[in-house]
This record gives structure tokens, C-alpha cells and sequence, in this order.
């Protein structure tokens, strides 16, 4: 758990969260790529806004992507498409509170970080370590580190990095610029909701008979039941029984009208196309 054998920082970040702030002090001089990745970001508020997106209880705590999903975020190193990993033998993940840089799924470091909740001898020589907690904002982090997880290791209610802050500068060339990536995420955002409010068109097969069609919801309608009309000989099979029509001097039987003068229905409706099936969508 000692830190005696570890090089002294030259840069100093704050995290401000939902949870409270994080004080970090950074290794810049050990770590110039990771360090100057991870102060550029803080300098132009890329964090800003920001979830831990994932929590492992008594492993780590891990964030840095606008898109929240795990799997977006760019580093400052844009045109090289991230940076390689940085090791120093001083520096070791020997205990809680250490900052390290999260690879991308190319294997490259690029804008997701990670705090240690214990020590993880398993991430040496993996993972860039550039920096470590200071103080009791130590605590902050543990609060993190207890939230209420889902079965993928997503925060149910995520803390959030409201702001950030650069109090130690090592490099003195860096100025504060507008991100490009800060754009992406934007567009980013805005097909993700313009996706979310389009209907797919979905194949639907309704697996009933032909008279069966469905309405505008995809639901099935009950297949409409034909009646066929039927004579005496039809149903009795009597020799006797004539098909043809039989002429008599009887003058045959008005047709019934109902009270305001149509035919009955029995009389008039004539025999109902079969419907026709609806073509899905």
C-alpha cells in the first residue's frame, strides 16, 4: 500500500461528480502521453457531462465516454487512432485510488479511464497507470464503487462528472481547444434519437387461413364466416324434390318489407365477395 517508491507527480486534475470531487495527481513525466491526453480532455470539458458507465465492486470504476456506452471515445491522437500503452517500473497497481487508461477494443489507449477500488496486480503491464487519488476524496470514489449494478456492470442510477479542472498544467504548450470529438458525440446523439423515433417496418406473418386478414396494428381479425344458401333437395336428398322452379296458378306470397319499406335481409343481400389478404409491411 506504500507510495514511497513511486516518482513525484507534476500534474493535478478535479474531478467534479455527482458524488463529489475527485482529486487526481498525474505522472506526467513518466506517462507524457496518457497524462496529456487525459489533461487536454479535462482542459476542453470533454468529460464534461459524463457517467461511469461501468462499476466492478472491489475491482474498478470506469468512464471517459461521451456516448455512455462502453464502447465510443477518442483520444486526442485522433490522426494515430489512439496511443500505445505507457509502463514504468515505479508505478505499480498496487492498491486502490490509482488512475489507469482503459484500452479500446483496437487494443489503443484512447479517452476511457479507470480508478482502482483494490489493488490489481492482474492489470500490470496491461493498462497505462498515470495517476492516483489524493486525500479523502478517496472516498468519493468508494461511494462510486457501491452503486446498484445491472447484470452487465451498468450503474442503475450512473454518477455523473458535472465538470473538471485543470489546477497543475505540465505541459506548458497546451491550450484549451473545441474537441472535435465533442461534435461527434453530438451527432452521435442525434441519430441515436432520431432512430429511437422511427418505426421499423416489421415482416408479419399471421399463420391463419386465407379469409383471415389483420388490421393496422398487426392484429389478426377472426375470419369472417360464409353462409351458402341451400334448397330442400340439397339437404334432404329426396328424389321427389325438383331442382327446377315450379310454376303454379298460385299467385305467390308478397315479399315481407320491413316497417320502412327495404327488403328483408335475408331477401336482398346479395353473396359477399371473398375479402382479399393484406400484403405485410
Amino acid at each position: 500500500m506504500s507510495s514511497a517508491l513511486e516518482p513525484p507527480t507534476t500534474a493535478k486534475v478535479i474531478l467534479h461528480t455527482t458524488k463529489g470531487p475527485i482529486e487526481i495527481e498525474l505522472w506526467a513525466k513518466e506517462t507524457p502521453k496518457a497524462s496529456r491526453n487525459f489533461l487536454q480532455h479535462c482542459m476542453d470539458g470533454y468529460y464534461d457531462g459524463t457517467i461511469f458507465h461501468r462499476v466492478i465492486s472491489d475491482f474498478l470504476i470506469q468512464g471517459g465516454d461521451p456516448t455512455g456506452t462502453g464502447h465510443g471515445g477518442q483520444s486526442i491522437y485522433t490522426d494515430e487512432g489512439g496511443f500505445s500503452s505507457e509502463f514504468h517500473s515505479r508505478l505499480r497497481f498496487n492498491r486502490r485510488g490509482l488512475l489507469g487508461n482503459a484500452e479500446s477494443e483496437t487494443m489503443n489507449d484512447n479517452s476511457q479511464f479507470f480508478i482502482t477500488l483494490a489493488a490489481t496486480p492482474e492489470l500490470q503491464r496491461k493498462n497505462t497507470m498515470f495517476g492516483r487519488v489524493m486525500g479523502d476524496t478517496i472516498y468519493n470514489v468508494l461511494k462510486i464503487g457501491e452503486a446498484e449494478l445491472d447484470m452487465d456492470d451498468r450503474p442503475l442510477y450512473p454518477t455523473k462528472i458535472t465538470h473538471t479542472e485543470v489546477l497543475v498544467n505540465y505541459f506548458p504548450d497546451m491550450k484549451q481547444r473545441k474537441a472535435p470529438q465533442q461534435e461527434t458525440a453530438a451527432v452521435a446523439k442525434k441519430k441515436t434519437k432520431k432512430a429511437t423515433a422511427a418505426k421499423p417496418k416489421v415482416k408479419m406473418s399471421f399463420g391463419m387461413e386465407e379469409d383471415e386478414e389483420g388490421d393496422d396494428r398487426g392484429i389478426a381479425k377472426p375470419a369472417k364466416t360464409k353462409f351458402k344458401m341451400k334448397s330442400a333437395h340439397e339437404i334432404l336428398n329426396d328424389s321427389r324434390l325438383s331442382k327446377a322452379v315450379a310454376i303454379d296458378s298460385v299467385v305467390a306470397e308478397p315479399i315481407a318489407q320491413s316497417s320502412t319499406g327495404s327488403l328483408t335481409e335475408a331477401a336482398s343481400a346479395p353473396p359477399k365477395e371473398k375479402p382479399k389478404m393484406k400484403e405485410p409491411t
